[in-house]
């Protein structure tokens, strides 16, 4: 993960431009991996790189709209389901798209195969359902990281300002 030089979350890249950052000075290692790994050459060895801080202070442009996701709906929910709590794997809307639903924050939640399959294309109110929590659209600099990442390192937790999943 790419941290700005405030240590606010930019963006996760790969293994290669995080080492190329750090091994031209543009960068410093927040965190090394976990594993204890180390990169070798002729003439250097870096640790691997789990964290890494821009050196200088970039200017990130404001973005209000964070983009709907299926990760980003997982992280938001916890990856539990919506109508019964347990591990979610499926992405539902409240409101079918059949019966007008629209595709968004407010309507999508995290769901376990079977309620998902259970529920099919009715209300909540034709099954005498209800929802654990009211869906809501997100918002912070660590949900535009969230949407795009499926898989969280635990180094990252710190500064994602986010619960651990």
């Amino acid at each position: 993960m790419l941290l700005n030089a405030s240590f606010e979350p930019l963006t996760a890249l790969p293994l290669k431009r995080a080492v190329v950052l750090v091994v031209c000075g543009k960068a410093e290692i927040v965190h090394n991996d976990p594993a204890g790994l180390v990169l070798h050459s002729a003439r250097t060895a870096i640790p691997v790189p789990s964290v890494i801080r821009l050196s200088t202070y970039v200017r990130v442009p404001y973005r209000a709209h964070v983009p709907l996701t299926r990760a980003g709906i997982m992280h938001r929910d916890r990856f539990r389901c919506a109508y019964c709590g347990s591990k979610a794997s499926t992405i539902d809307h409240v409101v079918p798209r059949s019966r007008g639903g629209g595709h968004s924050w407010h309507n999508c939640v995290a769901s376990c195969s079977k309620c998902n399959h259970r529920k099919a294309d009715r209300l909540l109110g034709e099954l005498g359902w209800t929802l654990r929590t009211v869906p809501h659209t997100p918002h912070g600099q660590h949900w535009r990281l969230l949407a795009q990442v499926n898989d969280r390192d635990a180094d990252w937790r710190p500064y994602l300002g986010a619960p651990a999943a």
